[in-house]
């Protein structure tokens, strides 16, 4: 009996051996090695878009090339492009359905495409353990997590160093609007003609924002209502009114034709101006043109800090995407993975896994430092960072407009007001 046992299992064990020998012939179905299923190795192709720099297109295609040598199945359709034309072509894409896999985010559209259930929920697959959840939670519309944060970022100047010390002038670590101002006028009977200290921030309704949260007024939204003080209004128009008259400011034309991160087209870039506005984020923009040149320094304060906070963007996934695991685990090895954060640096601001951030330290430039810095002056005093209503992208552009239209001096400070509500109406949905 005991022989006979031997042969059966002899043979059990023969079967068994051609049994899997033929399951492992069958192509897309072989297991992978490292105990990888069959469905996760199948091939999968990822469309990811994002806006920026050259510097931040060329990192994150590192970034894609690196996960597709560990992750072979996985290939990715990359596309990229400038701020204000990514948007219109994501519309059409979304509308359409046939948004991209994975999706850069702004906190100026998030709201929007999360409440018309263009995004999908990634509150699990992904490891968020070591996130600052004040950031955390600005990716979350009704209770639901639609967008992963990629970079702490926040809002201040970022001015030509080399240029200002040249003159003899220098920016304090902490100042006011109206020292700012000063500087400016300081600066521009030093320069020569065409070239200008400052931007003109009537065409920016970021900048405003920040105007009207040092004087202790909020945000321009607060408890999806408008809250476009009037009183500060009139003095942001009026103060910039001056400005154009002494030519501290650019002329209107100038003003309005700005592409942002263009080497020939932005105003920092191309010295037309020496001050403007910046997210730590840009930083990296503006150091690979003239590397050493700029700084950043802290939004200016009235009665109060008139800085804050936010997400520099996030990563989402599309709703309608056939791929939504094989996207959420590209997003947390992208925030979670020190190969990765090698590449990346501060190219999205800083990390905002506090374990990278531990990791990179050490390694950080004097401009990542620059980006860290930024945010260490910010954060005590900082403003809460709000995410606007639906469409509140939409307004900020329309804003913008109603700035340009101040600008070449079509409309009133009042008819500004009064274009502003009425777009609000428009656009907040």
């Amino acid at each position: 009996m005991r022989g006979m046992g031997k042969g059966i299992s002899g043979v059990l064990a023969t079967v068994m051996v051609l049994v899997l020998a033929a399951c492992g012939s069958s192509g897309d179905n072989a297991p992978a090695t490292g105990g990888e299923t069959a469905e996760e190795t199948k091939d999968t192709k990822l469309r990811i878009v994002w806006w920026g720099s050259q510097a931040r297109h060329d990192a994150t295609n590192k970034v894609l090339e690196i996960y597709t040598e560990a992750h072979p199945h996985i290939t990715f359709e990359p596309d990229f492009s400038g701020f204000d034309s990514y948007w219109d072509k994501l519309a059409t894409q979304s509308a359409a359905r046939n948004a991209p896999d994975i999706i850069q985010m702004d906190a100026q559209y998030f709201n929007e495409y999360a409440g018309r259930n263009q995004l999908a929920d990634l509150s699990s697959g992904i490891n968020v353990d070591a996130l600052d959840e004040n950031l955390l939670a600005a990716g979350r519309y009704e209770d639901k997590l639609y967008a992963i944060p990629i970079g702490s970022n926040p809002f201040g100047i970022v001015y030509n160093q080399l240029a200002i010390e040249k003159m003899g002038l220098t920016v304090p670590e902490e100042w006011t609007w109206d020292e700012m101002f000063q500087l400016a006028r300081d600066i521009q009977p030093k320069l020569e003609q065409g070239k200008y200290a400052l931007r003109d921030f009537t065409v920016d309704g970021e900048v405003y924002e920040m105007f009207q949260l040092s004087k202790g007024k909020g945000p321009l939204a607060q408890d999806g209502e408008l809250n476009l003080d009037a009183g500060v209004w009139q003095e942001w128009v009026g103060l910039f009114d001056e400005l154009r008259q002494e030519g501290v400011v650019p002329p209107a034309e100038i003003s309005v034709a700005e592409k942002k991160y263009d080497p020939q087209q932005d105003l920092l870039l191309n010295g037309t101006v020496l001050i403007k506005q910046s997210y730590a984020s840009d930083f990296p923009a503006w150091e690979s043109v003239q590397p050493g040149a700029f700084a950043l320094a802290k939004a200016p304060r009235s009665e109060q800090a008139g800085g804050y906070v936010k997400p520099s963007m996030y990563w989402s996934v599309s709703a309608h995407s056939a791929h939504i695991e094989e996207a959420k685990q590209f997003i947390d090895y992208f925030i979670n993975n020190e190969e990765a954060a090698d590449v990346l640096g501060v190219i999205r601001g800083i990390p905002v896994s506090s374990d990278i951030l531990t990791y990179l330290e050490p390694k950080l430039t004097e401009a990542d430092k620059a980006q860290l810095g930024l945010i260490n002056v910010t954060r005590p005093d900082a403003n809460p960072f709000t995410v606007g209503p639906k469409g509140f992208g939409s307004f900020i552009v329309d804003f913008n407009k109603v700035g340009a239209e101040l600008v070449f001096g079509r409309i009133s400070a009042e008819q500004a007001y009064t274009d502003i509500e009425r777009y609000w109406e428009a656009d907040i949905k």
